[in-house]
């Protein structure tokens, strides 16, 4: 009869049904010593696991006021910090004469490309 090889995956899986079952036992030690004492039955939090809590419930209109205020923040600390902008450069307008000039040395550029092919 051959033994089965234990890879790590197996090791892992094991430890982590052992550790359930830890838990399960832990949770019904905490019921029993609890019914001793006559304190609640609800299982205590576990010294090394985070509390989770449930998300805090807001009315709409609360937060809308939250967001109002939040803007208002903003707008005041944006307005003291930015300096005042330099005004926009006007953009520049290419005249007739700029363009005619333009297109006649791109015609005089493929003239002399079509010449040398």
């Amino acid at each position: 009869m051959s033994t089965p090889k234990l890879t790590n995956e197996i090791v892992a899986a094991a430890i982590a049904g052992f550790e359930q079952q830890k838990r399960q036992i832990d949770t019904q030690i905490a019921e029993l010593r609890a019914w001793l004492s006559g304190a609640s039955t609800e299982p205590a939090a576990a010294p090394g696991q985070p509390i989770k809590r449930g998300r805090r419930k807001m009315s709409a209109a609360t937060r809308k006021a939250m967001a109002d205020g939040q803007r208002r923040r903003w707008a005041a600390a944006k307005g003291a910090a930015t300096a005042p902008e330099a005004p926009a450069k006007l953009k520049r307008k290419l005249s007739t004469a700029g363009r005619k000039a333009i297109v006649a040395a791109l015609k005089k550029r493929w003239a002399a490309k079509r010449a040398a092919e």
